[in-house]
């Protein structure tokens, strides 16, 4: 079995509770979750806090594989090493000594499955006793002597013909459970590099780390997954009520009740519908405003009236009458009605204001704007890949 084990405290001084911090729209901790749920060779992960806050977090996941380890307290102050925390944990639940046990930080959450499984398939291959990621650095260094460490200033050496060195990225930490216990150390024996892509060098410790971390997040990670999955949409769905709206209900003391639209959605709609997307509304309310909204949107779809439950069904129709799958589906919404369909479909987007439980379904993309602010309009943008 291979088991990873990812310590997460209460305690920051630089980031106050930065583990659950929103980092890309997630909390931090979520990330390597994520990465862990999708390792086809990683079994179970032990999240080990002394935080009933960050607990009640990682559950909100639903991630299968997460675990939550309550830790000693003795082992949570800002004096305790990592290995304090290993140690306590393999002492009280016993695993097998030929186990893997994988050290994950959260403070690297760009660390993707494909490292994992990589890494662990490496180090089987190896033979190998341990191993501990890193990624080559290609930059000269000096001592405060004025000395050049790694390489003779009289020769610089092309970046290109120069090998570098192997910094330590603080991503994971592979060794099997009797090595630990016998070492008391995550690493041991014989120890193996598994290099992983420069950009996963950050480490979340100061603010500034924080933003460069969340950019390298967005441009080598989510815009990539993202556009891999927008390429094959032929359907967009929206929700109503938290979507094309800001949920409020306004009414008049003579003519009824209204909803608020936001005009950058129609020119959302406007967008898919010129690059030959089919564009549609699924709502459990209805009302002669939604139909009328829907005329002007000239959406292809209208569904009014769905009860709970209903709305993955009414979209499995509507990709039966088009001859297309639910991976060929992009929708957003916002409420707990919508999340069936949310966990379903290809590409799932919520607005900024969205209930927690959608927030934290699987690979779904947090906006940054609310319901009724032109969300449905910045969902377009990712899936037209339309930056204007």
């Amino acid at each position: 079995m291979n088991i990873a084990f990812i310590p997460v405290r209460c305690g920051s001084k630089s980031i106050p509770f930065k583990n659950i911090k929103e980092f890309c729209g997630k909390p931090l901790v979520y990330w390597n979750l994520k990465a862990i749920e999708e390792s086809k060779n990683i079994d179970l992960v032990y999240v080990a806090t002394d935080c009933d806050g960050i607990a009640k977090k990682v559950k909100e996941f639903n991630f299968k594989k997460s675990v939550i380890y309550k830790r000693d307290e003795v082992n949570a102050q800002d004096s305790s090493s990592t290995e304090d925390a290993m140690l306590e944990f393999l002492r009280k639940h016993k695993q097998n000594d030929e186990d893997f046990f994988i050290l994950v930080q959260a403070t690297s959450p760009l660390t993707q499955a494909k490292d994992f499984d990589g890494a662990i398939n490496q180090l089987k291959e190896s033979g190998k006793d341990s191993l501990l990621t890193v990624v080559n650095q290609k930059r000269f260094f000096w001592n405060k002597a004025g000395e050049s460490l790694n390489y003779d200033y009289k020769k610089r050496p092309r970046r290109q013909n120069f090998e570098g060195y192997f910094l330590e990225n603080g991503a994971f930490y592979i060794n099997r459970v009797k090595n630990i216990l016998e070492s008391k150390n995550r690493l041991s024996g014989e120890i193996d590099l598994y290099v992983m892509e420069e950009f996963t060098s950050v480490e979340i410790d100061e603010p500034l780390d924080w933003h460069i971390a969340e950019s390298l997040m967005r441009e080598h990670i989510l815009k990539e997954k993202n556009s891999k999955k927008c390429k094959k949409i032929k359907l967009f769905l929206s929700d109503v009520d938290g979507t094309l709206t800001d949920a409020g209900m306004y009414y008049s003391s003579n003519r009824g009740e209204f909803k608020k639209f936001n005009t950058h959605d129609g020119k959302g709609f406007e967008l898919l519908r010129k690059a030959g997307i089919k564009t549609g509304l699924i709502t459990s309310e209805k009302t002669k405003i939604v139909e009328n909204r829907a005329k002007k949107l000239k959406v292809d779809y209208l569904y009014q009236g769905v009860e709970h439950g209903g709305k993955l069904k009414v979209a499995k129709n509507i990709c039966e009458k088009e001859g297309i799958s639910l991976d060929e589906v992009a929708y957003i919404g916002d409420d707990i009605n919508c999340k069936e369909l949310l966990s379903k479909v290809g590409v799932a987007a919520c607005p900024a204001n969205s209930l927690s439980e959608i927030k934290n379904i699987l690979n779904i993309i947090q906006l940054s704007k609310k319901g009724g602010e032109g969300v449905v309009r910045e969902f377009s943008k990712y899936i037209l890949g339309n930056n204007n």
